[in-house]
């Protein structure tokens, strides 16, 4: 493998009201939908030779919709899905803010420390998109560009083992929605790349509500 392009999903529905959704398969929002688009621009000026998508719907339809008419190769690969966020799922930033001790400040102060409630680890989640990005490393071993389209967790967990970063500095890697960035194994070329969204005036979104 040449390159690896990692794509956060567009904006989920949850994303446009803060609301944690972790592992739950929610859809994408109609501004997700036109950061799709805009994605689709951006990549279909590069060669890609194949793509792997978490199995989670805002990533699927991202890849759908980015992809349309270019006619890739799509493979859905499961440890590429986003990390579970136990109990605080099904809630907003606020809410998980008013609870006793404001946890929510806690865990983007330390994730690895202060974790949600029944969330996974990030170590087995870093586990996992490593092993992932393995295989798919070994899947082109002639020097193909591949695109990722995942989660800001998984993309801030890979970025962070580039980086050599521990993972309770994790939220401290912007990957905002539809953002771009770009590996050159072991180097990190590029990190959260939004130009392609501004054409359609995109506010873009904080990294926090995975």
């Amino acid at each position: 493998m040449r390159r690896l392009l990692l794509a956060r999903h567009g904006q989920s529905v949850s994303n446009a009201i803060r609301r944690f959704q972790g592992a739950q398969d929610v859809a994408l929002s109609p501004l997700g939908m036109r950061q799709a688009e805009a994605l689709g621009q951006a990549v279909s000026r590069r060669m890609i030779a194949h793509v792997y998508v978490s199995p989670f719907e805002r990533a699927r339809h991202t890849a759908e919709i980015a992809l349309a008419g270019l006619g890739l190769p799509l493979t859905v690969v499961d440890d590429l899905r986003e990390l579970s966020l136990g109990e605080w799922e099904g809630c907003t930033v606020e809410e998980i803010r008013t609870r006793p001790g404001d946890p929510y400040a806690r865990w983007v102060r330390d994730p690895v420390q202060c974790p949600p409630p029944g969330g996974e680890p990030l170590a087995d989640v870093q586990a996992r998109v490593l092993r992932a990005v393995e295989r798919i490393t070994a899947a082109h071993p002639n020097g193909d560009d591949v695109l990722i389209v995942s989660h800001g967790g998984v993309i801030s967990a890979l970025l962070a083992h580039c980086f050599g970063l521990p993972l309770s500095s994790i939220w401290r890697i912007a990957v905002a929605n539809c953002s771009l960035s770009e590996i050159a194994p072991p180097r990190v070329v590029s990190v959260n790349e939004t130009g392609h969204l501004r054409a359609i005036d995109v506010a873009v979104t904080a990294p926090m509500s995975p």
